[in-house]
């Protein structure tokens, strides 16, 4: 049995923050896992550093349940983004080591591949609503079946999604937090507008997105869902804050638009009531933040049960690892319905060189051993860390508003 005789967490900036955790075996193999959460990065550099890492040495490296509910269990103190990314590091960078070892990569050792390949969504951004229809044919040229839109809102100097001309979006964008400014009635009546003018334009052949972030209440969420009906949304992403779960009961109330959440998420408790209940149709949690791949199948299995599709968060504040991860894992559960993906730089993929590829709008983890991706650590150092914060929102009278 392979035990674990060092774990080390490697940070590095290649445009943006990320954090990784590599695990070593007694007989030399390694494996990766992401740590990165946006805007608290060093929280989780502490937590595996001070109080994971000493516990790992030693560890059966094949048993990655027990570590998992050691890690949960042993702790006494459960949940949370910052242990539950932790524990999603060790776990991913142990499911590497047993593809590794075993000589298969790791969406055969989930029972194998449950489809040809996982769709997924490009990001559609743009200040006006013809610059962000304009994204999206640029995307549906490169092979996209699915995209997400998001535009500026006239009167506000900043919208959530869109960049600065000319510039990648990056929202963890100030050594302190930046302040954005936010009206719900100019939102809801840009919105709508936007879905007609890009059915208009896209056709009914491309699947349309959209992510509300948190922004509504829930009356208001469900007048927005109603309204883009006609444009048959594939999904509104993060209506409002979820904490309530009962809150999208009233949503499922006033429209049948799908709906998306959880990229917040860190445990099956968080989204048990909303599965349970069916008010939601799509769960975004990830493997990073999530609890690893061990647990994110505990949350897709519930989902299966009630015919609830996963959809999950992949953003470039995760890094490759973390992307490779969520295609194993995506490939083979059986009720996968979409992922998030966004191209990270020319840079990050030096310093992460992966198996996984994209073609005809639909990704593979690629059949490398383990995660199939590795990092190199030598250019890693090339890039420090700086600290970076996620914005914060308030609405045009002060008020803090969700971001």
């Amino acid at each position: 049995m392979p035990r674990i005789v060092d774990a080390r967490v490697i940070i590095t900036a290649p445009g943006r923050n990320f954090v990784t955790l590599k695990i070593t075996c007694d007989d030399g193999t390694t494996g990766l896992g992401d740590a990165t959460l946006n805007g608290r990065e060093m929280a989780v550099v502490a937590y595996l550093t001070e109080h994971v890492v000493p516990c790992l040495i030693g560890r059966d490296a094949h048993r990655i349940e027990d570590v998992w509910q050691y890690l949960y269990k042993g702790a006494y103190w459960r949940r949370g983004p910052v242990t539950m990314t932790a524990i999603a590091a060790v776990d991913t960078a142990l499911w590497d080591i047993k593809g590794k070892i075993a000589g298969l990569p790791v969406y055969q050792l989930l029972g194998g591949a449950a489809r040809d390949g996982c769709l997924v969504y490009a990001h559609a951004n743009g200040v006006t609503i013809e610059d962000t229809i304009h994204e999206a044919r640029a995307a549906i040229r490169d092979g996209y079946r699915a995209v997400r839109l998001q535009c500026g809102v006239p009167g506000l100097p900043t919208t959530y999604g869109v960049a600065k001309p000319g510039e990648r979006y990056e929202p963890a964008d100030g050594e302190l937090p930046t302040e954005s400014v936010w009206s719900t009635p100019q939102y809801l009546r840009v919105v709508p507008e936007l879905f007609r003018l890009a059915r208009e334009a896209l056709g009914w052949d491309v699947h349309l997105l959209h992510d509300v972030h948190h922004r509504l209440t829930p009356i208001e969420a469900g007048r927005l869902g109603s309204d883009l009906e006609p444009y048959r949304p594939f999904w509104l992403e993060d209506v409002t804050p979820a904490e309530d779960q009962e809150a999208f009961r009233l949503i499922r109330h006033h429209t049948t638009t799908p709906l998306a959440v959880g990229e917040v998420f860190n445990s099956i408790w968080d989204c048990k009531t909303l599965i349970e209940n069916q008010l939601i149709d799509y769960i975004r949690a990830t493997v990073v933040h999530a609890g690893g791949i061990t647990h994110l199948r505990r949350i897709a299995a519930l989902a299966d049960l009630y015919q609830i599709r996963t959809g999950c968060h992949g953003a470039t504040d995760l890094s490759p690892v973390a992307m490779a991860a969520a295609l194993h894992f995506g490939l083979s559960v059986p009720n996968f319905g979409i992922q998030e993906h966004m191209p990270h730089t020319t840079d990050t993929d030096a310093v992460f060189p992966h198996a996984y590829r994209f073609e005809d709008g639909l990704m593979h983890p690629g059949d490398a051993p383990g995660l199939g991706v590795d990092i190199d650590e030598e250019l890693a150092k090339e890039y420090g860390y700086r600290r970076a914060y996620l914005p914060v929102n308030r609405l045009e009278d002060g008020t803090l508003w969700s971001w």
